[in-house]
Parts: C-alpha cells; sequence; structure tokens
C-alpha cells in the first residue's frame, strides 16, 4: 500500500479510437507504439498465436503483476491501472491488438506530472519481456 495516493483523475481520453490509442501528451511521460515522436515510440508486442491467446496471455501476467490492477478487459482491448509503492502514482498502460500487422499496440502514460524519468518504457519492456518469455 503507498504512502500517499496520487492517482489524479481517470483520462477521458482512454481506448481505441478507429484502431488508435490516444496520442501521448507531449510532455515526456507517455510511450506508444502508434507515436510518431521518436520521444514517445516503443515498439509494439508480437502476436503470440491468435489474437484472443495473445489477450489472455496480457490479461493473466497484468494480473500477477505486483503494481497492477486491470480496469477493463474487452475484446480487442485492455486497460491496466499500475500504481507506484510509493507515492501512489498512478500510470495507465492500455493494449490494442491489430491482427493485420500481427501486432499488439501499447501506450503506457503517467497521469500527474511533466517527466516519468523513463518509468514507463522501462515499464513496457518488462511487460514485453515477460509476456515473450512466459508459456
Amino acid at each position: 500500500m503507498p504512502l500517499l495516493k496520487l492517482a489524479g483523475p481517470r483520462p477521458k481520453s482512454l481506448g481505441v479510437d478507429d484502431g488508435q490509442l490516444a496520442p501521448c501528451p507531449r510532455a515526456p511521460k507517455c510511450v506508444s507504439s502508434q507515436a510518431t515522436s521518436r520521444r514517445h515510440a516503443i515498439a509494439p508486442l508480437p502476436m503470440r498465436g491468435s489474437v484472443q491467446a495473445s489477450m489472455q496471455r496480457l490479461v493473466d501476467l497484468l494480473l500477477e503483476w505486483p503494481e497492477a490492477e486491470l480496469i477493463t478487459e474487452q475484446p480487442g482491448y485492455l486497460h491496466a491501472e499500475f500504481t507506484t509503492s510509493l507515492l501512489g502514482f498512478v500510470d495507465d498502460v492500455e493494449f490494442a491488438p491489430a491482427p493485420n500487422e500481427n501486432v499488439i499496440h501499447v501506450r503506457s502514460c503517467s497521469r500527474l506530472g511533466y517527466s516519468d524519468l523513463g518509468t514507463n518504457r522501462s515499464r513496457v519492456e518488462s511487460i514485453r519481456d515477460a509476456y515473450i518469455n512466459t508459456d
């Protein structure tokens, strides 16, 4: 349980709109596999089998992640909130499969502050590693 809870309101822009996750804000507190700027760009996750199997793999992983709470699980979309252990900052992490590209797009963004000091990029890479290396 964090000492403080610095969550901020849940953004209204979350979700998928015409196959796109919300763009990252200009501040360096977000990464997205659909971003065009180098500051925010990160590779999508590779599809591992069917869309359903790949998304279930992510659900299983998120349910076991200590700082994660699965908020939305729908066909074609996952949203989890990650809460930091010390101050309770909340980051929104979203996944949206793109079967025609054989990938799962990902977006991770801090709700508060200007910079996340690389936390979202590091988190996505940790998720990628667990997703790829878990059977």
